[in-house]
């Protein structure tokens, strides 16, 4: 629905075709960024059907804007209402498996999916029938009802159906990108056959989840459950699947466990009902999703709608193209934009990757690096105040801790990531000679300069949140203000095109709805088992009361939880883990949960599990594992910092200015000598010695105190010197690598 660029420009007439063609060629060099990104298994509608289902996104969005804006609904009807509508969504627009590249003949029900839609319709609409009847005519399964009332009519097809329903979405054939699936428009009416069940008796679910729950609260909520797995595996892939699957079982198989997995066991009933209420799927995972993930894709699809992530690309582009190594520049600086307002680091692959990576390779990267290059930094994205990918607003659910406390505390972590991966990408393109792309083919950084009001609705957001305006109120005030900054440039956003921006925006959440759900029943487990205090206690033994050891464990436990998994699952996940324990230790827990994050973002580009390296790869045509293996090189910046600011509270604008200001320096130019250890290039090559003398001149730098600063400075001192004065071009040429 996005289209293409416009030249909006009249070339004078006496230019040459070449010329032209140059002048057209500047000016859309970042048409497509903001087109919207069609995955291997989404179906694009059109004709009244797609009309329908557009409507359908617009109204989903809307429900959420005005909730939060106008008319507040009690908890558990809102996220019961967010959860149904983007399951629902979810199997409309998403098939269980891709579509191939062609689209063949349409093709019949089969005997077996007959034979399994048939029951499993029967079974379904039996159990919308019922549960409608029983809201209208208010008999609904009151506290102290009969264990079997509605069993046969409602808990019974409900969860037989939905069983039914995915294996026959399993089975079926891949079918037309532009037709409904038989059996994901059945999981469809499930998924709000569910939300009407638990809403309708929320008022008696808050009192009988935990305690003696209804037969029926079980098989809804099992029903729930299954459904969330399913498009949590259409639209995040198994791995997350897998854990909560683990974690599910964990639920019944600890009373035969050893040691501190062990717990007494629970009864289904209460265990299932359990985990669908505001301690699991409904829990603190929900509750950003609902609110601060929605809000801040719905600003992010005004941004695509008026196609001013195409500006910031294009600025990008016009800035540091020309410079050597341009393109790879430009991810990163292009990346570091798109990737704070992206709820994925291989979400923010895809979008500017698209770009970025194919320029690469022309001006001389290989494959393998210009993807990891782009993967590297869009990870970084997720780490980049003010909105971190919607990491911030989880943190500060979680831990009770002030959004512009956390805004403040990761601006210098964040600097210093990507000046790491700028560091890294500018010494490769010396080591290889690489050139810039030509001035000619680059936007003109004057005429963008004089859009620089683009920059207004990112500018209002974080004003408003520091001049003390609730996160909802400021982003939607940005949403406003993106709307209104179009209309002085060629893509003015009327009605249609607010509309536009409300549709892709629900298509745009469904992923991160379905995966901060299928989060929640981790959470949920976790709360229930209390695996979390005894695997806190596990780790403060493993570590013996040692800081550093407890930090090395929680740094592998957040990439492992991490693999596979979007950042806000990974850190909701983790932090639900791990941080008690070291809390306990003494650590702060600003720097607890900050170190957590880190890993739970850098597990995007940490082999062999790395989907934003994964994402690169695909579009550069080069080795996955090559590519995780070399964006986890030009990363590795951020696999130090954490330590640094555990460290150095300064480093977390925890101190006085010139103890922040000081720990910034000293850690930028340890940065700056990392890149080069790890690159092989200083002010020229070098050699293994004098790299693993940077490598140690970098970690004293890093570290912050006055005398390793010294140290350090010695180190990179006597380096230079080496190289200016006792190395002939002979012995600097045996340093090459």
């Amino acid at each position: 629905m996005t289209s293409e660029a416009q030249n909006t420009s009249h070339p004078d007439a006496s230019m040459t075709a070449s010329e032209h063609s140059r002048e057209m060629e500047r000016k859309s060099l970042a048409a497509g960024v903001d087109a919207e990104v069609v995955v291997s298994n989404q179906r694009v509608f059109y004709g009244w059907l797609g009309v329908g289902l557009a409507s359908a996104c617009v109204l989903y969005t809307l429900f959420h804007l005005l909730v939060m804006n106008l008319y507040p609904l009690e908890t558990w009807v809102y996220r019961l209402s967010h959860v149904a509508g983007g399951l629902a969504l979810g199997f409309l627009y998403f098939s269980a498996r891709a579509f191939p590249a062609e689209t063949g003949p349409r093709q019949p029900l089969k005997p077996l999916e007959w034979l399994l839609l048939i029951p499993a319709s029967v079974a379904i609409f039996t159990a919308l029938v019922q549960i409608t009847y029983a809201i209208v005519t208010d008999q609904r399964v009151a506290t102290g009802s009969e264990p079997d009332m509605m069993l046969t009519t409602f808990g019974y097809p409900l969860l037989a159906g939905t069983v039914l329903t995915i294996v026959a979405s399993w089975l079926a054939p891949v079918r037309d990108r532009g037709r409904l699936g038989h059996a994901d428009t059945l999981l469809a009416i499930t998924a709000l056959v569910v939300g009407a069940y638990i809403i309708s008796h929320a008022e008696f679910l808050r009192m009988r989840a935990q305690v003696f729950p209804h037969p029926n609260d079980m098989y809804a909520a099992i029903a729930g459950i299954l459904l969330i797995l399913e498009l949590t595996r259409r639209l995040a892939g198994l791995a997350l699947v897998i854990i909560v699957a683990l974690f599910i079982a964990y639920g019944f198989a600890g009373p035969y466990l050893p040691g501190v997995l062990e717990h007494r066991g629970y009864a289904p009933a209460r265990f299932f009902t359990f985990l669908y209420t505001d301690n699991g799927v409904l829990g603190p995972t929900t509750a950003i999703s609902s609110t601060y993930i929605i809000l801040f894709i719905t600003f992010a699809a005004f941004l695509q709608a008026s196609r001013v992530g195409e500006y910031f690309v294009n600025f990008a582009f016009a800035g540091a193209g020309g410079a050597r190594g341009g393109p790879a520049k430009v991810a990163v600086f292009s990346s570091a934009l798109m990737g704070t307002i992206n709820g994925t680091s291989a979400g923010n692959v895809v979008s500017t990757g698209s770009l970025t990576i194919p320029l690469m390779k022309k001006v001389g990267y290989k494959p393998q690096t210009a993807a990891s290059i782009e993967a590297a930094a869009s990870s970084g994205g997720q780490i980049l105040p003010p909105i971190m990918g919607a990491g911030a607003f989880i943190m500060a659910e979680i831990t009770g801790i002030s959004y512009t406390d956390i805004v403040i505390a990761a601006i210098i972590p964040a600097v210093l990531y990507f000046l790491s991966v700028y560091f890294m990408v500018d010494k490769e393109a010396l080591k290889k000679g690489m050139r810039g792309l030509p001035r000619e083919e680059l936007p003109e950084f004057a005429k963008l300069a004089r859009q620089a009001f683009l920059f207004i609705p990112i500018v209002i957001l974080i004003g408003a949140l520091f001049m003390g305006y609730s996160v909802i109120r400021a982003g939607t005030l940005a949403m406003v203000a993106a709307a209104v900054v179009s209309w002085f440039t060629p893509f003015r956003m009327g009605i249609k095109e607010i509309l536009y921006a409300f549709q892709i925006a629900a298509r745009m959440s469904l992923q991160l709805v379905a995966v901060c759900a299928a989060a929640g029943v981790i959470v949920g487990v976790i709360a229930l088992t209390g695996i979390g205090t005894r695997f806190s206690s596990m780790l403060l033994d493993l570590a013996g009361q040692s800081q550093l050891i407890a930090l090395f464990f929680a740094m592998c436990v957040s990439i492992i939880l991490g693999m596979g998994m979007p950042t806000t699952a990974a850190y909701a996940v983790a932090a639900s883990v791990i941080a008690p324990g070291l809390i306990q230790l003494g650590i702060e827990p600003l720097t607890a949960h900050f170190f957590i994050f880190y890993y739970a973002v850098m597990s995007a580009i940490t082999p062999p599990v790395a989907l934003a390296a994964y994402a690169g790869a695909a579009i550069a045509q080069s080795d996955p594992m090559k590519t995780s293996v070399e964006s986890f090189k030009f990363g590795l910046a951020a696999f130090v910092v954490p330590f640094m600011f555990f460290y150095s509270a300064p480093m977390l604008m925890q101190g006085a200015w010139h103890e922040n200001l000081h720990a910034f320096v000293s850690a930028a130019f340890g940065i700056f000598l990392l890149a080069s250890a790890i690159q092989g290039w200083y002010f020229g090559v070098v050699g293994w010695i004098l790299r693993a003398i940077l490598l140690v001149a970098a970690l004293g730098m890093i570290h912050g105190g006055l005398t390793s600063d010294l140290f350090g400075l010695g180190g990179a001192v006597l380096v230079y010197v080496i190289q200016k004065k006792f190395l002939s071009p002979r012995n600097a040429a045996c340093g090459l690598d």
